[in-house]
């Protein structure tokens, strides 16, 4: 697969720092003085200073299996154990969670572990497992036809 690369707002490259290479522990990439690119598990991401392009308080949410999800949002699908050692290693951390870990869709096609943090920003991070993999992109099968 091949890496992606997303830019983003941050408030600030020192809180921005902080939170990707001391919390989550992505290794930094190149930087200036309004950016910094961080290896998120192999992806390009790339923090620039704009406050004022930062999501507004009470951002927009969609229900989805009984969670308030940020509608804006992104984040990395992981293996199963790097998953469970990554929540636990947040959990330890004192992270506070937006929405908890756990494993949405339970018995679907979907199922599917999940969590979501916000760094220092309140950009919202999504970090999602299969246990099998070959379930990312699989569609619920429709009931046959009567």
């Amino acid at each position: 697969m091949r890496p992606f690369h997303l830019a983003f707002p941050v408030r600030d490259l020192a809180s921005t720092r902080a939170f990707y290479a001391g919390t989550l522990g992505c290794p930094v990439g190149r930087e200036a003085d309004t950016w910094i690119d961080f290896d998120l598990f192999g992806h390009q991401i790339s923090a620039h200073v704009r406050p004022e392009a930062l999501r507004p308080a009470g951002d927009p949410t969609n229900p989805v299996d009984g969670d308030a999800v940020p509608v804006r949002h992104f984040g990395v699908v992981l293996p199963w154990a790097e998953w469970t050692a990554l929540a636990a290693r947040l959990q330890a951390k004192g992270v506070v969670f937006l929405i908890e870990p756990r494993v949405r869709f339970a018995g679907e096609v979907g199922e599917q572990g999940t969590f979501f943090i916000q760094d220092p920003s309140q950009n919202a991070l999504e970090f999602k497992s299969f246990k099998d993999q070959a379930r990312l992109f699989a569609r619920q099968i429709d009931p046959p036809l009567s």
